[in-house]
Order: structure tokens, then sequence, then C-alpha cells
């Protein structure tokens, strides 16, 4: 085994930081404050190259791996600018195109994606399945040589950004009952799609909505894989989803626990700096463990995932461990300003909301360990 990042790698992960230097947190919270969108990182990421590094090189992405976009994503949280749509656009919509997509619509939908002049957002939660995908209630149905869709979609993030949506829909029922699911690329604004935004107290460029399918008419062209073959093809995508989500929580936790220790090497009270005392140091220095382990776990998971190996499990602990590693040093930074750390200029508590939306989704704690409990241990499942 052999632990050491590759040249590639770390040539990649000085770039993104390299070009990141000019949308960090001053940035990031500028547009929070301005309600506004982080179209200018973006579209830096797409004109580098970075934002389809995990694309093939013919519709010009980079031709690498989930671990390189794990990179890309790491680096820009690190920095201080968390992007939500990286998880959705460029893992989970480019992955799903790219391993199930025909040649036709790789060449109608990836390039765009990996310059950023568009983004492919992800439609499968609702509000009665929950983390059960299998009783997903939004149908597709045969209409001619297409297909009418009808349900709702609930949380789905940045569909104001969008072009398209990857929407999975009930096709069929399984002889146990199950939902047997087909995915459909259907644009943001055809006809019979409606959209509201959910308030949230999470302050993120990303917004959330609601979407009501009525009758909503896709051609058979818009159709990505086998019909009844979905849920195949889903988890191909939530697998990097939950990679990258860890790759978001390892860079808020880099980032969090670099403000506190430049704080407490350079705050001083009773003569000396405030990380010389161990009540202030030792707290850290645990965060700073738990982040090493969510970060070997993630570059595990990705590994995995790009070498065709089976992921699921890995990425769950990844995902797991970052969530955790995340909240931690969130928490441990904001005590290390004391009083400071709820201030606005010292640039850490607006990051929590996201933090621990990501302990939440896309997959919440307790299914992880349901997961785990499950499949790695065999127990007996609860549900």
């Amino acid at each position: 085994m052999n632990f050491e990042e590759s040249a590639e790698h770390q040539d990649l992960r000085r770039a993104v930081a390299k070009l990141c230097e000019r949308f960090g947190d001053e940035y990031f919270r500028d547009v929070l404050a301005r309600d506004a969108k982080t179209d200018e990182l973006w579209s830096a990421l797409g004109e580098h190259g970075f934002l389809g590094v995990n694309l093939p090189e013919e519709y010009g992405g980079g031709g690498a791996g989930i671990a390189e976009l794990a990179i890309v994503v790491e680096e820009t949280a690190a920095a201080g600018s968390p992007l939500l749509l990286l998880l959705v656009s460029a893992a989970i919509s480019g992955e799903v195109l790219k391993d199930f997509g025909t040649a036709e619509q790789q060449q109608r939908w990836l390039p765009a994606m990996a310059d950023g002049s568009d983004k492919m957002v992800f439609a499968i939660t609702e509000p009665n399945a929950g983390s059960n995908s299998h009783q997903i209630s939004t149908t597709a149905t045969r209409d001619g040589d297409g297909w009418l869709l009808r349900g709702t979609k609930y949380y789905i993030s940045g569909v104001d950004e969008a072009s398209h949506l990857l929407v999975v829909a009930r096709t069929g029922t399984t002889d146990s009952g199950r939902g047997t699911m087909t995915l459909f690329v259907v644009d943001t604004d055809a006809p019979g799609l409606q959209r509201n935004m959910i308030p949230v107290e999470v302050r993120a460029p990303e917004k959330q909505f609601t979407l009501s399918f009525d009758d909503v008419r896709v051609g058979d062209d818009r159709r990505v894989g086998e019909v009844d073959a979905g849920m195949e093809i889903v988890f191909r995508g939530l697998n990097p989803e939950r990679i990258t989500g860890a790759a978001i929580e390892n860079g808020i936790a880099r980032y969090a626990l670099a403000k506190a220790a430049r704080y407490a090497s350079e705050r001083e009270v009773w003569g000396v700096p405030i990380g010389s005392h161990q009540g202030v140091a030792h707290p850290m220095a645990a965060a700073a463990i738990e982040l090493e382990a969510s970060r070997l776990m993630m570059a595990k998971a990705a590994w995995c995932h790009d070498n065709r190996k089976p992921a699921g499990e890995v990425s769950n602990m990844a995902k797991y461990l970052a969530a955790e590693s995340a909240l931690h040093s969130i928490d441990t930074a904001i005590q290390t300003h004391g009083g400071n750390g709820l201030a606005t200029e010292y640039g850490l508590a607006h990051l929590w909301g996201m933090a621990r939306l990501l302990k939440i989704a896309p997959v919440s704690r307790e299914m992880i360990l349901n997961y785990v409990s499950g499949h790695s241990l065999g127990l007996p499942r609860s549900y």
C-alpha cells in the first residue's frame, strides 16, 4: 500500500487552492449577505477544467474520476466556499450520464456541464418516501413515443440554477410491491413542472425546492438507461454523492481548524498564546485526528468507486466520519475563538448550518448506521 498522494493529485490540489484564493471566505460571505449565487466561482472552476475533471475527455472533461473531483470539492470548501451543486451536478448527474447515457445524450449535456455553462440537478427525494427510495410515488407512464411524469419531489437543490433535472420515477412494481425505477432528463422550465422554494434556516447559495409534475411530457430520448433498471443506476450516482459530500465536510473541517490554530497562536491571555494551554490545544488536536481518519476513508471510497470495486460501505462510512469531523471541528473552532467565534468577521458560524445539513443529507447518520449494521455486521434489519 502507498498512502502518498500522487504528484498529479498534489498538482491538482495546489491548482484548485490557488484559484480559490480569489473566492475565499470573504467572497462566500458576501454572496450569502446578498442572497446571491456563486456564479463567478463556478465559471472559474469550469474555465480551468475543474468542474468536469471526472467527465470523459471527448466531451470536454478531464478524463479522471471521483478521486479527482473530491479534491476539487474539498479544496473549494477548505478555501471557505463550499459548493453543494458540485455534489449534485458534477458527481451524481455527471457520473450517471458518463456510465449510462447514450453517446447522443453525453454529447448533448456533458460538454456544458464540464465547462460550467450549465448544471443538471438530481430529483429523487419525496415527502412520503424519505430514505425508502423503492416507495417513490412519482410515476412515468408511456404516452405514445414519450412519457408523462406525475408526482412530487421534495428538497431538490439548485433548481433555479440549472437547465435540467435528472428525475427518478416509478415505471413499474415488483411482485413484492417494490417500485421499479427509470431515470429521465427533464427541462427545469418544462410545461407542467412547478417549483416552490422551501424556506430554510441554513445559509447557503443553493436553494431547496418542492417540485410538482403535472403530466410533464418527455421524449424517450430523455430516458437514461433501461426501463425499470433505475435503482442500479441511482446507486452508481449516490456513492459519488456521498464521497463528495464527505469532501465538502472535510474541506469545512480543514477551514475551521486552520482558523482556530491561527487564532490560538496569535491570541494572548496572561502573556502567552491561548494555544499553549492544553484545554485549548487538545480539542483541536482531537479534531485534527478525526479529520485525518475521515480524509483517509474518503480517499479509499473514491478509489473503490473509480476502480469499479464495491463502494457502498466505504462511501457511507466516509460520509459518516466526515459529518462528525466537520461538526466537531467547527464547534472546536468557535469555542477556541470564544465570543469571537460567533462574530461575522471571524467567518466561522455561517458554515455550521452547511456542515449540519450534510449530517442529514444526502443520507442521514441513522441510515448509514442501519447500512453498516446490516451489510457489514450481518445484523437483522429493523425495516
